[in-house]
Parts: structure tokens; C-alpha cells; sequence
């Protein structure tokens, strides 16, 4: 992540008090995660390469999620009760006392404006006509509920909310994000002087452009061109048409980078994952948090890769599952329904079918036969397996951990594995087989004279 240099200290401020009541959840809406990540991380990721000196969270219900979630990164101001945005907004006032800054207004359901449009806006705060308050604008192909910023040029005259509009205001096609950059030295002043005096009784942040332009100074507008940036999130169906607008955005990413998708729409991405130039994915394939993915690997369909890290000339399924912890060296091989959890493979060792290997190290080069398992959890903790280089473990084999294998010996399959076998050594582990010359046939003849017999009793 780079950061974006800019003369003045800056604090952010995120709304984060709304009850989030249309997602019928009882985890806080901003923490609703989209391609694995908290809607508000994403948001506080794109601040970050701001590098903002203070961050203030304004919570109502879930503060205790939000705390836990922030940690020492943020400070939470409590909004109880909520009496609208600029309410909310004069919570953050205690926080910022002692701040002589930029303060960024921020929605924590509004996740994916970007670095470029708030530095836009704090750019725009020092024109050289040195506007009180810059407000987001956008145009959005239905206006709806949103409410309108009137202009001039760039010069807002009036904002309003849908509510208290007028019909002509309404024909207004900009609308208001609810995003703005204001000075810290005015911000709190113009709070102060806002009314509740409209249809919904509340404190509206939108009155201090109002109160700004009264007072004869200038307020402006900064209009982002991508409507999507500034989409808010307030229900399951919103977060899916976020989610889907994230992947697509991220499939487009990938292609230009040098990955081929066989079926874009069927690959779903994590907000980490990193590909490499020359990667093929196939169809269906889905990265959970903390891929890594070096140049020249195949991902083959329907496999789900998480906390994974795969080097050059890898090749992964197709029905694989990649667990955290899973490392592959270069050209080694998962294959089909073969699961790997907190283990390496070496260079070029194999794990071609059917197979789990958990907390296990494999060398260079060591195959493992269908049906493998390394035993690891012995009902209380986890032990584990070490393979030697070009080691070659028999099919339907099972290697009870703590267990060491040396380079280049055998495991017979169908082995039980209780003791560590040494390098160049073959282990059979097996019980004797029973043979019984001619016990088939005679068994074959006389189950076909008994059911002859039945049917000639029907």
C-alpha cells in the first residue's frame, strides 16, 4: 500500500451508528465482510494511504464489535441516541479537541470510495477560493431518495434532502454522498449552529453547507464518476450486488495483470490475493484469505485455495483444497480431492489423488500415493509428519504422526505407519493374506444352486 502526501494533518471520521436493522443480523452491519474483509477495513484501507493522524469511529448499537474490530486504531465515539449525521458527527468533537487539521467524513457502509476521490476533496478544500466544506457529489442513473447538492459551476447554493426538496430540486440530477471535507477548526462550529427543523427531526450534516453560504463563504463540489464508489450497503441483497461489483472489478484486475480466466464469472477472489503473471485459473475456482500465487501455476476447476501459498510451476486439482498453512514449492503437484492443511511440499513432490496431509513436510520430489492420509490430530493435539526427498508412500496408506519417513524409502501399500522408517528402507505394513484355493468357486455353486432352488419353490 502506498501513501499519498498532503500538507496538512488529516483526521477521518466514520459513521458507524446506524442499527443496521434491514440486514437482520446480530453482527454490526460495517463488519460484514465483502471478498473476505470487513466492509469498514476496506473503507479504512483506502483512508490509510492517506496516513491520517487520527481515525474516529462514531458507533451506536455493537459498540463492543466495533471496539474489538479496531482495537487501538481507531476512537470510538458513542452516538446514543441517534439524532441524525451531524449529530453523529459532533460526537467525534471530544476525540478531536486538540486537532488542527482536515477532517474527512466518512460512511463505514460505504466501502469502496477510493484514495484518489478523498484526496480530490481535500485538494479541493484549499482552492484558491478556500470553500468551508466540500461535499461529494454524484449522479446516479436514479435519484431516488437521495438528496440533491444544487450548484454553480462547482459552487454548491443549496443542499437538501429529498424529503424537504421542492420538485424543481428534485429534477436536480447531482446527489449528495454524504461524504465531505471540512477544516477541523470549522467543522465543529458550523455543528453547533445546525437545527432539527425539517420533516424527520434531526440534526442534518448536509444544514452546515447551508450555514456556510449564509455566512458568505463559498462551499464546493467534488463529483466522482463512478456511482459505484459511493453505493451504501443496508440489506443481505445489497451486500451481494457489492460483492459482485468487487469481483468483477477484481477479474478485470487479474487479466491485465497477466492471469487467464477460463470463466471469469465463475472465479471468486479474496480481498489479499495476489497472482502471478501466467497463471491459469479454470472454472469454479474460489481463493479465500491469504493466497499467494507465483508466475506459471495452474489452478485447475473447482478448487478452493486459502492461506496458500504456491510457487512457480505449480499445479493445484482439479477438486483440491488448499488450507492455511498450505506451502507448495516449485512444480509441485495437488491433484484431484486432495486436501492440504499446514504442510509443504518440496520441489516437484506429488500428491496426485485422493489424499489429506496435514501438518506434514514433504521433500523434493516425494510422491504420495491415492488415498494417503497422515494421521495428526490424536484427539487432543496435532503431531507431525516429515516425508525424506523422493520418498514414495504406497496408495491407501496411513502415516500416524509423529512419524518420519527417510528420503527414498517406500511405504508398501495399504501401510499403517506407526514407527519412523528409515532412508532406503521399505515398510510393509500389512496382515498376512489368507489364501484358499478353489474357496470361490465352490462358493459361487453353491449360492447359484440355492437360488435356483427358491425360484423353483415360487
Amino acid at each position: 500500500m502506498s501513501t499519498v502526501s498532503h500538507a496538512r494533518p488529516l483526521a477521518v471520521v466514520i459513521l458507524a451508528a446506524g442499527k443496521g436493522t434491514r440486514m437482520k443480523s446480530d453482527l454490526h452491519k460495517v463488519l460484514h465482510p465483502i471478498a473476505g474483509r470487513p466492509m469498514i477495513e476496506h473503507l479504512m484501507a483506502s483512508a490509510a494511504e492517506l496516513a491520517p493522524q487520527r481515525q474516529v469511529v462514531v458507533v451506536g448499537s455493537g459498540r463492543d464489535q466495533l471496539e474489538a474490530a479496531m482495537g487501538s486504531r481507531a476512537t470510538i465515539a458513542v452516538q446514543e441516541p441517534q439524532h441524525g449525521t451531524g449529530h453523529a458527527v459532533q460526537q467525534a468533537e471530544a476525540a478531536l479537541a486538540d486537532f488542527d487539521g482536515d477532517v474527512l467524513i466518512l460512511y463505514g457502509d460505504v466501502p469502496f470510495v477510493s484514495a484518489g476521490t478523498m484526496l480530490a476533496m481535500i485538494n479541493r478544500l484549499h482552492g484558491e477560493d478556500a470553500p468551508a466544506v466540500v461535499v461529494l457529489g454524484f449522479e446516479p442513473e436514479q435519484t431516488l431518495q437521495y438528496g440533491r447538492v444544487i450548484v454553480e459551476g462547482d459552487r454548491v447554493t443549496k443542499m437538501v434532502e429529498h424529503k424537504d426538496a421542492s420538485d424543481a430540486e428534485r429534477a436536480c440530477r447531482l446527489c449528495n454522498s454524504g461524504l465531505m471535507a471540512v477544516r477541523a477548526a470549522d467543522l465543529f462550529g458550523l455543528l453547533s449552529r445546525v437545527d432539527n427543523a425539517n420533516s424527520q427531526g434531526e440534526y442534518y450534516l448536509v444544514d452546515i453547507v447551508n450555514i456556510a453560504n449564509a455566512d458568505g463563504r463559498s462551499c464546493a463540489v467534488v463529483i466522482t464518476a463512478d456511482s459505484d464508489e459511493v453505493a451504501g450497503i443496508n440489506s443481505r441483497g445489497e451486500l451481494a450486488e457489492a460483492e459482485e461489483r468487487w469481483q468483477k472489478r477484481r477479474r478485470v484486475q487479474a487479466m491485465a495483470d497477466g492471469a487467464s480466466l477460463i470463466a471469469p464469472d465463475t472465479v471468486w477472489f479474496s480481498w489479499d490475493t495476489a497472482l502471478g503473471r501466467d497463471v491459469l485459473v479454470e472454472q469454479n475456482v474460489v481463493f479465500g484469505p491469504g493466497v499467494s500465487v507465483a508466475d506459471n501455476v495452474r489452478i485447475r476447476a473447482f478448487s478452493h485455495l486459502e492461506g496458500a501459498t504456491l510457487a512457480s510451476g505449480v499445479e493445484v486439482g482439479p477438486y483440491a483444497r488448499l488450507r492455511p498453512g498450505a506451502v507448495l514449492e516449485e512444480k509441485a503437484k495437488v491433484g484431484n480431492f486432495v486436501e492440504v492443511k499446514k504442510a509443504t511440499l518440496g520441489k516437484g513432490a506429488k500428491a496426485n489423488h485422493l489424499s489429506y496431509i496435514g501438518d506434514a513436510e514433504v521433500g523434493a520430489g516425494a510422491n504420495i500415493g491415492a488415498g494417503t492420509i497422515t494421521c495428526n490430530y490424536d484427539g487432543y493435539f496435532k503431531h507431525k509428519t516429515i516425508i525424506g526427498e523422493r520418498a514414495f508412500i504406497g496408495s491407501n496408506s496411513a502415516l500416524v504422526a509423529p512419524v518420519k519417513i527417510g528420503a527414498d524409502a517406500i511405504v508398501g501399500a495399504g501401510s499403517t505407519v506407526t514407527r519412523d522408517v528409515s532412508e532406503g528402507e521399505l515398510r510393509i505394513v500389512r496382515g498376512e493374506q489368507l489364501v484358499k484355493h478353489g474357496w470361490a468357486d465352490r462358493f459361487h455353486d453353491a449360492m447359484k444352486k440355492k437360488k435356483s432352488e427358491a425360484k423353483a419353490k415360487e
